[in-house]
């Protein structure tokens, strides 16, 4: 069982609640990425302090509240600080996938009527910079990384390290936002095509995201807890679900959050991390089970025959705990130590759950996994919603549903 400590008073807005963990544990780690090979961390006071600086630069640039500023970035720690110091220079955050085009970047400046942009890559300034170029409203671009400009565009084009540098890293800057916005304030524009068509931006308030993290706390603490959690981040954060599940919720839980490198270096990302919760789509279970099945048939042997009977044994335990005889529980306890502890150590040896969403779940996928020793959490939302609505809770996890309303 998880420890069930009380969850704290619900905070007024995100800038409040990233305030009041960073405040109870200014130095404890909380971010961390990859450089040179290692993992390394930043602290909660760290990433306010670089908060802190960024809203002052953004305000600086004549950001104003209510104004958008869209954030170009794959998964990293700046992607969270340029989202909290968006909101603390009272401005709206517009996430965007890194997969859009030029046309796409436009069509989002332009609806959302963007007064900046925060990008990450050379890459991506290759189509985000065209889009500022032609957009009215964009009047600077602010790059993470270093960048090398072809030709003039109709905005400043600004360096993260420089505009960070030349500003404070005073905290009052964060108390002053916490204590202006409400829960009904706008937080974000998510934009989804949904059924088709332009996609549409849909806003967010700071309650919607708040409810839908407090709610969370309510499904965690009996079984899992709200201490000592770590996520890896690597689903897109410019989705309802990965903002929500993979970046707010790890906050509002003084978690900490490993960003992978990518899909492709997920497996060693998770063993080098070790979550205790990892946001994920069905497709990335469909392509592990893909991968296991081909490693172990082309072990063959005793190691397949021992995998075999351990998915077998698993299941039946799983639809039914009773359905085992004495020497099936003998044995299936044996290929735990034998056959499970291994699967779950290739998860990084700590994951208590794997909440999946995004898509529908099968079963068959799912049964798999948990014969194996992992809790699955299937649930369900929609960008309106902040995005949860409904997902099993982990003390009785169901395949076949995407579980009760939060």
């Amino acid at each position: 069982m998880g420890e069930t400590t009380a969850a704290p008073a619900p905070a007024p807005n995100l800038v409040a609640l990233f305030l009041r963990e960073m405040q109870a544990h200014p130095d404890r780690p909380f971010l961390a990425a990859k450089h040179n090979g290692h993992y390394r961390t930043s602290s909660w006071i760290e990433v306010g302090q670089a908060i802190a600086r960024l809203a002052r630069a953004l305000r600086r640039q004549g950001v104003e509240p209510g104004d958008r500023v869209v954030i170009v970035s794959e998964n990293r720690p700046e992607w969270l600080i340029a989202d909290f110091a968006i909101m603390t220079a009272g401005a709206i955050t517009v996430p965007a996938y890194t997969t859009n085009t030029v046309r796409d970047h436009l069509h989002i400046l332009e609806n959302a009527g963007a007064k900046g942009m925060i990008v990450s890559t050379r890459r991506l300034l290759r189509n985000a910079l065209p889009a500022a170029h032609q957009a009215d409203s964009v009047e600077f671009v602010i790059a993470m990384e270093d960048y090398a400009l072809q030709q003039s565009i109709n905005a400043r084009l600004l360096s993260w390290d420089e505009v960070l540098a030349a500003e404070s890293d005073a905290l009052d800057i964060l108390e002053e936002a916490a204590g202006r916005f409400s829960r009904e304030d706008l937080a974000c524009l998510i934009y989804t095509s949904g059924t088709g068509g332009a996609p549409k931006g849909v806003m967010l308030s700071h309650g919607a995201i708040l409810s839908n993290c407090e709610d969370a706390h309510d499904v965690l603490a009996p079984t899992l807890g709200l201490k000592g959690h770590r996520f890896l981040s690597f689903l897109p954060l410019s989705h309802a679900y990965e903002h929500t599940a993979g970046q707010m919720l790890p906050v509002s839980l003084g978690a900490e959050i490993y960003y992978a490198q990518g899909v492709e270096k997920l497996a060693t990302n998770m063993e080098e991390a070790r979550p205790t919760i990892m946001v994920v789509v069905p497709r990335l279970f469909e392509m592990l089970r893909q991968r296991v099945q081909s490693r172990i048939t082309k072990e063959g042997g005793v190691r397949a025959r021992l995998f075999a009977r351990a998915v077998e044994l698993g299941i039946k335990r799983y639809r039914d705990p009773a359905s085992l005889g004495l020497r099936e529980r003998i044995l299936d306890k044996a290929l735990d130590r034998l056959v499970r502890a291994k699967v779950r150590k290739r998860f990084g040896g700590r994951i208590k759950a794997l909440v999946s969403g995004g898509a529908p779940l099968n079963p068959e996928v799912g049964e798999f996994f948990v014969a194996l020793g992992l809790r699955l959490l299937q649930g369900y939302g929609q960008t309106e919603s902040a995005p949860i609505i409904s997902v099993n809770r982990p003390e009785n996890p169901k395949m076949h549903t995407v579980g009760p309303p939060l």
